[in-house]
């Protein structure tokens, strides 16, 4: 009888050997002449533990890691075939108490089933939302979305119910929809996760958005630096059509909907959405004026849904559980949950799902278990490279929207990378403020000009000149970008800049030549 061994083929596990590992199984299997059958699977978001291998037993599967070729012989020794004990074995991979402690929706089948098989997608409830979907008035639909209180996953936490109420409500024998997988904040790698393990819930998410606005076209734009994930989707897009879930008639009903992949030259303004539409028309990624919006003049001036891949894969569950059972999880105008993508100086890197509503304490130091390097928290930025740098104490803000606003933070992604007491933040403000330049699309004043500014104006900081008066300038300067910028590049550049000097402005002031600051590893 044949034993099913699951070994990753996400992007992060194949950067820690998981290739090697899955070639060193099969040939070990070959060489014992053992029937196994090697199965690869998207990554349970465990790094640390990766290359992670899982075997199925009658008891469940059995997890073991972090695996290296030079163990594969000793697991077969030790009975990895029955689940038996090993120095790396891990028990019942649900038992791992960072996955235990997770509630999965999103991400219920991410590492659990084979990306590519469409029998394995619904046997674990896959296509159910979809079947629900084709059998409702599309206006129902969006209904149901509204009543969920899914918010935008990508950044801004905009209600995903009225934009595409906006897109149904509008008039035009063409719209489109659009899924933003542009995924270029540093810290961040739910969406890559999702097409690289469950590329099918992407699918039906955006078939259903399809269904509910009248689009029967959607294109997903990546970026080229996502070959994994690239590759995943267009295989799973053709199983796909090849099935009915895509095409003239999904899943035999009277809707169409067809989609494809598209691939982005690595801007990161394109991950503004009108900048993304300005690349996929085949033009240079610009930020476009509002209005007017997306929704009314998107792509090729139609109606156009942008929506993050972590909103359109959480509208499976939504259509298969209902909106009460999605609105159930979370605080406040937050609902649902959340792909906490925890990285940098930290013990435990990795993804975890939750609810809405932990502390950044909670998830720092219980479920990221402090920094890697043992040495105490300094600051942790959320949301990206244009997030705010929270110090520890602020570590009782819930991780909600609206909680974060009111400490001038922001979500965005839900990224969090983890500094220790080494960091010197006045070096990460000006980061903050290269990384605004070299990356600004350069079609407003605020940002092309004020970023390049910033550097400076942090320059002389850094050099001790006239300190006071500089530090008012950078001041007056953030502001300006925060309030007159297009888009927001530069609008949020000023959240990461200002943090730090707010909460560390130690790191701004002379320092004795006694105490020098040492940029903390990443």
């Amino acid at each position: 009888m044949s034993v099913t061994i699951y070994v990753p083929c996400d992007a992060a596990a194949l950067a820690l050997g998981a290739d090697q590992v899955a070639d060193a199984i099969a040939g070990e299997a070959v060489k014992r002449s053992l029937d196994i059958k090697l199965v690869r699977n998207g990554s349970r978001g465990m790094v640390w533990l990766e290359p992670l291998v899982e075997v199925a037993t009658d008891k469940g599967r059995v997890a073991y890691g972090p695996v290296e070729v030079s163990d594969v012989a000793s697991l077969f020794d030790n009975g990895l075939l029955e689940g038996k004990d090993h120095p790396l074995s891990l028990g019942l991979t649900e038992e791992i108490p960072f996955l235990k402690k997770q509630t999965r929706l999103t991400f219920a089948r991410c590492g659990v089933t084979d990306p590519l098989s469409l029998e394995d997608y619904r046997a674990h409830d896959g296509l159910k939302g979809l079947q629900n979907a084709v059998a409702m008035q599309p206006a129902d639909i969006v209904a149901q979305v509204t009543d969920s209180g899914l918010r935008g996953r990508g950044g801004a936490g905009f209600p995903t119910g009225i934009k595409w109420k906006t897109v149904h409500d509008t008039q035009s024998p063409r719209k489109y929809i659009v899924c933003n997988a542009d995924e270029g904040d540093s810290g961040t790698f739910a969406d890559r996760m999702i097409m690289e393990g469950d590329p099918f819930v992407l699918i039906e998410g955006m078939a259903i958005a399809g269904i509910a606005v009248g689009a029967t076209k959607g294109y997903l734009y990546t970026r080229s630096e996502y070959p994994h994930a690239i590759a995943m989707m267009e295989q799973a897009v053709e199983i796909a059509r090849k099935a009915g879930v895509l095409g003239a008639s999904v899943l035999g009903s009277r809707f169409a909907f067809d989609m494809e992949v598209r691939t982005g030259a690595g801007a990161y303004v394109c991950g503004e959405e009108t900048a993304l539409l300005e690349s996929l028309e085949g033009k240079r990624g610009l930020v476009r004026a509002k209005p007017p919006l997306p929704a009314h003049k998107g792509l090729f001036g139609k109606p156009t849904v942008i929506n993050n891949v972590i909103s359109l894969a959480s509208v499976p569950v939504i259509m298969d559980k209902g909106a009460a059972y999605y609105r159930d999880f979370g605080m406040g105008r937050s609902r649902g949950t959340i792909p906490l993508q925890i990285a940098g100086n930290v013990k435990y890197g990795g993804l975890f799902e939750t609810a809405f509503g932990l502390t950044l304490g909670e998830i720092v130091d219980d479920i990221g278990g402090g920094t890697a390097t043992g040495r105490p928290v300094k600051a942790v930025q959320v949301g990206g490279p244009l997030g705010a740098y929270f110090p520890r104490a602020l570590f009782d803000t819930p991780f909600d929207y609206e909680a974060f606003a009111a400490k001038d933070g922001l979500i965005g992604h839900a990224g969090l990378v983890v500094f220790d007491d080494r960091a010197d933040m006045l070096k990460q403000a000006r980061f903050a403020m290269e990384f605004c330049a070299i990356e600004s699309c350069g079609k407003c004043t605020p940002c092309r000009i004020g970023s390049t500014r910033g550097v400076e104006v942090i320059d002389r900081i850094a050099a001790g000149v006239e300190t006071d008066t500089q530090i008012e300038i950078l001041t007056d300067l953030c502001q300006t970008m925060k309030f007159g910028s297009l888009c927001a590049l530069g609008g949020f550049a000023p959240y990461p800049v200002m943090s730090a000097l707010t909460h560390f402005e130690e790191d701004f002031r002379p320092r004795p030549e006694s105490q020098p600051f040492v940029q903390a590893a990443e």
